[in-house]
């Protein structure tokens, strides 16, 4: 059984951060749309949408690092609404919240907080230099400690080697996230990142670092996200062998496989899209 979520991008670009990996980021020229916060109409339909075709929760991404309390007061306020509309779980990824706003989102209906690690401690400098592994460790367990779910995983495939691969997935073992989110790097033009070889991202490779997830955090949701339609197509029923759910309708500032193809690439696999 295969869990889809969908993922509605409600604040995109103009990101002070230096991911390198990142479209959003404003040290990049990445060519993608750039708006503060969608209309709800949208994150209502997304949420009227997941919940038609039966998804196992709807996610919200937001783009920046931290937020003024009256940004999260209104959004506060959407996700409330949203929720009562759709019932679905909710899933934010919303940077570094203060204790604060974390308690407002969560009364306000926020089940589960995503905060990737993104790759291992030693690495990490060679992919942002502007907030620091520890800082991220810290926002989770301040999280953790108000009750939320933690969604977090990784990128796999943006320079690291096999030994960042491996301590990357230790430090998600000690975190014991209710999902873990495996990407694989997609370069995108305009980010210091692209034109990066992606080699080593053979099926063959995904399919042993998504299988290694599952083992070394064996209670978690394993996702694979991003990249799933590119290096591992045709190789679906091996995918799910190791994995409990997926995205459908894209990543963000990336497309991705629609919904509908999304829940038959599922059937033809052999198995069944359930809601979670």
């Amino acid at each position: 059984m295969v869990g889809i979520q969908l993922l509605t991008n409600a604040r995109s670009g103009n990101c002070m951060q230096d991911c390198a990996y990142c479209a959003q980021s404003a040290s990049g020229n990445a060519d993608i749309d750039k708006y503060d916060m969608v209309a709800y109409e949208k994150l209502a339909g997304d949420g009227k949408l997941a919940g038609e075709k039966r998804l196992a929760r709807h996610c919200v991404g937001l783009s920046g690092l931290r937020f003024t309390d009256d940004e999260i007061d209104k959004f506060a306020a959407a996700v409330k609404s949203l929720k009562g509309e759709s019932g679905l779980p909710i899933c934010c990824s919303i940077g570094f919240l203060t204790e604060a706003q974390a308690r407002l989102l969560k009364t306000c209906g926020v089940d589960r907080i995503n905060h990737n690690l993104n790759t291992s401690r030693r690495f990490y400098p060679s992919i942002c230099t502007t907030h620091t592994y520890d800082e991220r460790l810290a926002n989770i367990r301040m999280l953790q400690g108000l009750g939320f779910e933690i969604c977090c995983g990784g990128i796999i495939g943006m320079g690291e080697d096999d030994n960042d691969v491996i301590d990357m997935l230790f430090d998600l073992h000690e975190i014991n996230p209710r999902a873990v989110p495996v990407n694989f790097f997609i370069p995108l033009e305009g980010t210091p990142l692209f034109g990066s070889d992606v080699s080593r991202l053979t099926p063959e490779y995904c399919l042993r670092a998504l299988c290694l997830a599952r083992l070394m955090i064996p209670r978690a949701d394993i996702r694979c996200a991003a990249g799933r339609e590119i290096y591992l197509k045709g190789r679906e029923k091996e995918m799910f062998c190791a994995v409990d759910s997926i995205f459908a309708a894209g990543y963000l500032t990336t497309a991705g496989q629609s919904i509908d193809d999304t829940i038959e690439t599922v059937k033809r696999a052999g198995f069944e899209y359930v809601i979670e």
